[in-house]
């Protein structure tokens, strides 16, 4: 598997709750011991084209605004890029000692390389499996990014199979960071 194929994303839908999906995941990885950090959104009930007012880091539990109450002039998006670096900000130092990284979605932000895009970086280039979701207009700079992911339905059982298959390529490079000659051997 090349570190591409440790990155698995779920397809954006209309009147799907991606978060949700990815919260379970991750709210049940970590009651069964694995070590979870990431950011999800926290949607609101307004329509639009922007519907989180915050993200929360998955480990520390902390919230950050990401809404902002009036859109630049010229703009549509309530998006408070500020609210989202920060996230990032508070994230970048946990992606290191994780089993697995969930990021909230690969959007508008990451397209242009900043919000959480130093996050998903530091977890491709530190090999941690990483699942996160993209939408449609975004799709282009995602291929970019990642050209080949592992693409999932957005149900808990097809998040389930992958992380069963990337948990063992986690662990392995754990042990082989963890034990010198170990690190030498698989070299």
């Amino acid at each position: 598997m090349t570190k591409q194929s440790t990155i698995a994303v779920i397809a954006n839908r209309e009147g799907q709750d991606s978060q949700a999906l990815l919260a379970k995941a991750a709210e049940d990885w970590r009651a069964a011991g694995v070590r979870v950090v990431g950011i999800l959104a926290e949607n609101n009930d307004t329509e639009g084209m922007c519907s989180a007012d915050f993200v929360r880091d998955v480990a520390s539990g902390a919230r950050y605004s990401i809404h902002l109450d009036a859109p630049p002039p010229g703009k549509t998006c309530h998006l408070d890029a500020k609210g989202m670096n920060e996230a990032c900000a508070g994230l970048l130092g946990q992606i290191t000692s994780a089993d697995v990284v969930v990021l909230s979605k690969f959007g508008k932000l990451e397209a242009m390389e900043q919000g959480l895009w130093p996050a998903f970086t530091a977890a491709v280039a530190a090999g941690k499996p990483l699942l996160t979701t993209v939408s449609a207009k975004h799709m282009e700079a995602w291929r970019a990014f990642a050209p080949v992911p592992i693409w999932l339905e957005p149900d808990g059982r097809s998040i389930e199979r992958w992380w069963q298959v990337v948990k063992p390529i986690a662990h392995h490079r754990e042990q082989a960071l963890a034990t010198p000659d170990a690190a030498a051997a698989s070299a």
